[in-house]
């Protein structure tokens, strides 16, 4: 007899299970050869980073098990309906859906992640931890405090699947293509070709603007888009430039 799993539990663990499998492309490719891709110098990884990888593994699988929890009672909550009798959505209301969730995630996360840099508490005692990590990389992308994971992450993707309207089955592709979006944005790689970086401009070098020291008053937009930056004057240009050692770097623009 097939074992059937249901559209919730696969909405609430295949994003995980991507998340690793996404970072785990970055490690692989993570070689000497791609240093030239490298927005950060391996050196400048070991000195400004103040978290071990280890630590920080284990500190995204603790948010992963907030993530995984709140996700469960989620669907456990939502009104379920007999797949028999529930129509499909077509692709253009599932378009629309995904854009809906896209605005609300980033409208959401802009606000609570800006105010986590103005509340000095806050930032101090829940956002650095996030920021202990000067040079992100793929693995790193959801290394927050518990609390930040779960407010501005966990939280955040509830509303916007509530908001959108989607059904669970939408969700698996949605929260999936998120995770892939949030793990590319902290890779801390300008590779040629990337599609995610020709169809957004919120990618991995206008967030590494923003982990650096002195872009922690700038580009706060995240996963999608930047368009909150832009109309609120948080929005930083940058420059691609290459570094005497080898690799890239994302260099603010001046005024």
């Amino acid at each position: 007899m097939a074992c059937m799993i249901s559209d919730e539990m696969l909405g609430t663990f295949v994003p995980v299970l991507v998340y690793w499998a996404y970072s785990g492309v970055y490690v692989l490719v993570g070689g000497s050869f791609f240093d030239k891709y490298r927005l950060h110098s391996r050196k400048e990884e070991e000195v400004k980073n103040s978290a071990s990888k280890g630590k920080v593994v284990v500190g995204v699988l603790v948010q992963q098990a907030f993530q995984i929890a709140v996700s469960l009672l989620l669907f456990t909550m939502a009104p379920k309906a007999e797949a028999a009798t529930t129509a499909k959505p077509s692709i253009s209301a599932v378009g629309m859906q995904f854009v809906v969730a896209m605005l609300v995630l980033d409208t959401w996360q802009y606000f609570i992640h800006r105010y986590m840099h103005i509340n000095r508490f806050l930032y101090r005692h829940i956002h650095y931890k996030h920021h202990s990590l000067i040079v992100p990389f793929a693995y790193g992308a959801l290394y927050n405090h518990p609390l930040e994971g779960l407010l501005l992450d966990t939280v955040g993707g509830a509303i916007s699947f509530l908001v959108s309207g989607m059904t669970p089955r939408t969700a698996i592709f949605f929260f999936s293509f998120a995770t892939i979006k949030t793990v590319d944005d902290h890779c801390g790689l300008w590779l040629p070709g990337n599609p995610l970086h020709v169809l957004f401009s919120n990618n991995s070098a206008y967030h590494d603007i923003h982990h650096q020291l002195s872009g922690g008053k700038y580009n706060f937009s995240q996963p999608f888009f930047v368009m909150w930056d832009k109309i609120l004057g948080t929005y930083m240009p940058y420059s691609l430039e290459k570094r005497k050692d080898g690799g890239l770097e994302a260099r603010p623009a001046k005024d």
